[in-house]
Parts: structure tokens; C-alpha cells; sequence
């Protein structure tokens, strides 16, 4: 028996003895599904394979659960979704397993996909982090030419969409100010975008540096014998200043 099947021989066993395992359904295993994901992003980028090889394991486990409640169903099984996999990388890779080259394959790749959907905007799930979905639909948009020509337009528009938010916040419209802001941050991944950069990354490392001179803050108050929360603001300006200087030297 490969370790393959014995993992599903566990998963099965689980499902019929443990009382935890046999409630759950697709909706609660969501949360977990997603947690998972998470983890193993943050193992990739700490390049830390040991840390990666327990997160694709967990990450598995997901997809086997998933797909042994779908069997429990009589909706589909693990082999099914392997059989579909392999057939859809075949399919995509003709360079690969057929004649085509690999220029033919890059420049009729979205052109065949758009053939599969019905809109644009197909495909593109509503649950993805919401600057990196907003990101995915203007490239969606964009194939057929719906966007800006250069990037003084976006300029343009995410001055305009910052006045639409301070009106907004002037006549204290609590609804317009969300919608305003909406605006706004879709503004600022159009210009992303034209800079050939991605929101998400750019906002996942502005978090990281963040989270450090906080830190940094919170050791050098203790050091001082200190709380934050007793300083002032001006006193804490200062330290965060530092903490962006450490943030300076510690680049390359």
C-alpha cells in the first residue's frame, strides 16, 4: 500500500470513528483550509523546508478531507481529482506533451481561457484577500483594453477618488466614506499595477516593517524603563523614528 492510500485509509477511519472528524463539513473546513495556506506561505518565505515539507502535509490533509466528505456524497473521490488534474496540466502544456511551441502555448494561453468563461471576471474567487482580488480583475479587465493609457491617467484618478473620500469625510457621510475609500484603494492597485508591482507583496511588507519598529519601540521603552502606554505621543515619535533608522542600516 503506498503512503498515499494509507493516508486515505486514515482519513476514512477518522471520518467514521472520530466524533470531531465525522462533523465536519466542506463550509467548516474553510477556516482550517485557509489557515493552512497561511502557514505554509510564511514557511516558503522563512525558507525553512522543514517547516514547508509539515505545512504541505497539513495542506494535504485538506484536500484529502475535502474530498473524502465529496466521496462520502457520491459527488466525486481523491482519484477523480487527481485524474482531472493531470488531464487539465496535459491539456495546458501542449509544448510539453504535444507538438505546439512554447511561444504558440504563452501567446494563446488567456485567449483559450477567455473561450472558457462566460465574463472576464470568471474565475476570480470571492475570497481571495480583497486587494490582491482587486488586482486579479483590472488584469482581467485589461485584456480587452479596458484601461488606463498611461500612468498620469492613474495618477489623475487617485487624486480625484482622494477628493471624493475628503468631501466625504467633510460632510461626515458615513456610507460615502467607505465607498470613497473603496475608490481610493482601488486607485492605488491601478497604480500598482503600472509600476509593475504587486499590492499584495508591497502591503504584506509594509506590515512586516511595521510590526519590527513596534517591536523595536516596545524593547527600547522597556530598556528606558518604560511602558508605551505611559509616554507621550511625541515621546513615541521619536523611537519610532529610530526604529525606521535601525530599519535604514539594515538594508542592503
Amino acid at each position: 500500500m503506498s503512503p498515499l492510500e494509507e493516508l486515505l485509509k486514515t482519513v476514512e477511519r477518522l471520518r467514521r470513528d472520530c466524533p470531531w472528524d465525522r462533523k465536519q463539513t466542506h463550509e467548516s473546513l474553510i477556516k482550517y483550509l485557509l489557515e493552512e495556506t497561511y502557514e505554509l506561505v510564511d514557511a516558503i518565505q522563512l525558507k525553512d523546508d522543514a517547516k514547508m515539507k509539515e505545512e504541505l502535509g497539513d495542506l494535504l490533509l485538506q484536500v484529502v478531507f475535502h474530498a473524502q466528505i465529496a466521496s462520502e456524497r457520491k459527488a466525486f473521490d481523491i482519484w477523480e481529482v487527481i485524474e482531472d488534474l493531470n488531464r487539465k496540466l496535459i491539456a495546458r502544456h501542449p509544448h510539453v506533451f504535444g507538438d505546439a511551441s512554447a511561444e504558440e502555448v504563452l501567446k494563446n494561453w488567456e485567449e483559450n481561457k477567455l473561450k472558457e468563461r462566460e465574463s472576464v471576471m470568471d474565475g476570480v474567487p470571492r475570497s481571495m484577500p480583497a486587494l490582491m482580488r482587486s488586482q486579479k480583475l483590472q488584469d482581467r479587465a485589461s485584456l480587452v483594453g479596458f484601461d488606463f493609457e498611461n500612468i498620469q491617467q492613474v495618477w489623475d484618478k487617485l487624486q480625484e477618488e482622494l477628493e471624493e473620500l475628503r468631501q466625504a469625510i467633510q460632510n461626515n457621510d458615513r456610507k460615502n466614506m467607505e465607498h470613497e475609500l473603496g475608490d481610493v484603494l482601488t486607485a492605488v492597485v491601478e497604480l500598482a499595477r503600472f509600476l509593475k508591482l504587486d499590492a499584495e507583496t508591497a502591503l504584506q511588507k509594509a506590515n512586516d516593517r511595521f510590526e519590527n519598529r513596534f517591536r523595536y519601540m516596545e524593547r527600547r521603552a522597556q530598556q528606558m524603563g518604560k511602558d508605551l502606554k505611559s509616554m507621550t505621543l511625541q515621546e513615541m515619535d521619536l523611537l519610532w523614528l529610530e526604529a525606521k533608522e535601525m530599519d535604514h542600516k539594515e538594508e542592503p
